[in-house]
């Protein structure tokens, strides 16, 4: 009879499949390089058939691998399935950017309601494009953000799921020109300076709809400030500056300001949830349903009349398979 297959050297397979590098796939598995390149190696022996082809410049597969790959992702996904039904699934890592952000964490909270048996765990990387690294490397397995926004390079090992056109918002210094006023239509904010995360390399794609934004309207964008690590440092940072902070709706207020729904047009920020290509976890599913659900009781990928959104974000998030 044959010699049953490692999983393990399967996994190497498809992480190697999936990123096509081997080094960024020995990350994700948390090996080294030339142990990752061993076990494919012993996998294509014990197959008796070649899956890449390497060269210098770049890994691609072969028939054989292509012909593997589906194949190898459902033994893997019965393997997951298989361990936890016994209790042994690792935790799905799921990042949540931000403790004061309401769409991701709603989504986490239904997810564990349709997965009572699975563990969710949340994280806060405070920004997509930080998250997307950690994401390709196998450290985080989803996220919430900006899909559109992220560098092509980033994106092209990953995928995601529209959830939202959040509307967004203004936070204000309590005794602000505009704190009294229920909306702040944009216009009002000519001559300001808004605070947007510049020179936050966790969050350039939040900094760089807001370049978008303020485009043309007069808005200026604030300097890149120290970089506050906790609630209680960016607090002391914004209250010595006393820029406006461009937010999202339902954003908690910090303590002596207000936040006030932007309007005339109302700004949307794109939001999707992000997980590296070929992720397979028995807790995923339910966190893609929870996000669609949600979605669909709340209207959330419906735009407001006037609601204005990027063009590349409208592509992204229209498009979507």
């Amino acid at each position: 009879m044959p010699a049953p297959l490692d999983p393990r050297l399967l996994r190497a397979f498809v992480t190697v499949a999936e990123e096509l590098h081997f080094t960024r796939a020995a990350l994700r598995l948390h090996l080294a390089q030339q142990a990752l390149s061993r076990d494919v190696r012993r996998l294509e022996r014990e197959l008796g058939a070649e899956l890449f082809v390497r060269t210098t410049r770049q890994v691609t597969l072969t028939p054989d691998g292509e012909r593997l790959l589906p194949h190898a992702r459902r033994v893997l996904r019965a393997q997951d399935d298989l361990l936890a039904a016994f209790g042994q699934a690792r935790p799905l890592l799921v990042d949540l950017n931000s403790p004061g952000l309401v769409t991701p964490r709603r989504v986490l909270h239904r997810a564990r309601e349709l997965a009572p048996g699975h563990e969710l765990m949340a994280r806060y990387e405070s920004g997509l494009t930080w998250a997307a690294g950690e994401l390709l490397a196998g450290r985080l397995d989803v996220s919430f953000g900006r899909f559109a926004g992220l560098d092509p390079a980033l994106r092209s090992g990953l995928d995601h799921q529209p959830v939202r056109y959040e509307p967004m918002a203004v936070v204000l210094p309590e005794d602000h020109r505009l704190a009294g006023t229920a909306e702040v239509p944009l216009a009002e904010l000519a001559g300001e300076t808004v605070y947007a995360g510049a020179g936050n390399p966790r969050t350039p794609e939040w900094t760089g709809l807001a370049r978008l934004l303020f485009e043309e309207r007069g808005i200026e964008l604030a300097p890149p400030a120290p970089l506050a690590v906790g609630e209680e440092e960016f607090q002391r940072i914004m209250a010595r500056t006393r820029h406006p902070i461009l937010a999202v709706v339902g954003f908690p207020a910090l303590p002596s300001t207000v936040v006030r729904p932007l309007v005339d047009p109302v700004p949307l920020s794109p939001v999707s949830l992000v997980w590296r290509r070929g992720l397979t976890h028995p807790a995923f599913d339910a966190l893609r349903g929870a996000a669609a659900r949600l979605a669909a009781e709340e209207g959330w990928l419906r735009r407001p009349p006037g609601g204005w959104i990027p063009a590349a974000d409208h592509v992204l998030m229209t498009s979507h398979d």
